[in-house]
């Protein structure tokens, strides 16, 4: 080990070494970025503007937006970067802090679903008394604990990973700097350190699913004793956005990190960390708000508005 130097910056492989790729990979990449940028920011707006929308669901709603930002945002404009010459090295200090970004938002995304099912679930199971059970303070502790939990466990999984050693290995075989592939490029990674990132990620899976699970169980046996086919189709209208994220992100999750990491294969998990930290972010405001009336009126709304302003200015 006497010619073992720390290293100081990482080379990001990327997603493809085929040149005839980098440009319509730019394009699109840049494509879905602009998309994300725009519905998730406007779907924030339109519930700050509209006062019909201030309600915990859209509360949620909005937090969950700045989420999928923040964590798209965290990695997508390096990824965009890394298609010109000289711009897929990322320094120690800069791989750390998109971990910890990245791990932050991901993991506040994990509690605020768990918190729009417990909404959902007193919206649907108990509807006389949602306004006494989902008051503002209950909203604001249930956001606030989440963000606490994104610190917390950006912290273990950002401190867990650069304990390591990289001794002259600068090379991470995938577009950004994840716990999987920097823990294959450690020579001094143990099953301790491997055992922290199943305990942190599958505490926070099973956790916030385990709370999903129950209350989207208290939610079927309501449906199911309600006697009006129109009252369960409502009910279940409801839900099926939710359910619908709720399923995408923690099946990518629990594919990506509760195996070992010799069981990881670089190039599916390229194609897996595609989906969740650009395509999830740009899908979860179409998913929420393509159905919903509440959405589209409000964005009726600021539409006629809009050209009422524009016709008085002209």
């Amino acid at each position: 080990m006497e010619n073992c130097s720390e290293v100081k910056e990482f080379i990001l492989v990327g997603l493809t070494d085929s040149p005839e790729l980098q440009a319509p990979l730019f394009i699109i990449f840049t494509v879905i970025y602009l998309i994300t940028l725009v519905w998730n920011l406007g779907l924030v707006f339109l519930i700050f503007w509209d006062s019909c929308l201030h309600t915990p669901m859209y509360f949620f709603l909005s937090n969950l937006s700045l989420a999928d930002l923040g964590y798209s945002s965290a990695v997508t404009p390096k990824v965009i970067a890394g298609f010109f010459p000289g711009e897929n090295i990322i320094s120690y200090g800069e791989c750390a802090t998109q971990m910890f970004v990245f791990a932050y938002f991901s993991t506040v995304e994990s509690y605020l679903l768990a918190a729009m099912a417990y909404d959902r679930q007193a919206a649907v199971c108990k509807p006389l008394h949602y306004t006494t059970t989902m008051t503002f303070s209950v909203c604001a502790f249930l956001a606030i604990s989440s963000h606490m939990c994104g610190f917390l466990f950006a912290s273990i999984h950002t401190g867990n990973t650069f304990s390591l050693s990289f001794c002259n290995s600068k090379l991470i075989r995938h577009f950004f700097c994840d716990v999987p592939p920097l823990l294959v490029l450690s020579y001094s990674v143990s099953y301790t350190h491997e055992l922290v990132v199943f305990f942190a990620v599958g505490f926070n899976v099973f956790f916030s699913l385990f709370f999903i699970l129950k209350s989207y169980f208290l939610i079927f046996i309501s449906i199911l004793r309600m006697h009006s086919a129109e009252g369960r189709q409502k009910a279940f209208s409801t839900c099926a956005s939710h359910l619908t994220a709720v399923s995408i992100f923690y099946g990518t999750i629990i594919f990506m990190y509760l195996q070992p990491s010799s069981s990881h294969s670089m190039d599916t998990d390229k194609m897996a960390s595609v989906f969740y930290t650009m395509i999830i972010p740009m899908l979860n405001p179409l998913v929420y708000s393509l159905r919903n009336k509440e959405v589209n009126s409000a964005f009726r709304k600021i539409k006629e508005k809009t050209k009422t302003s524009l016709a008085i200015s002209y």
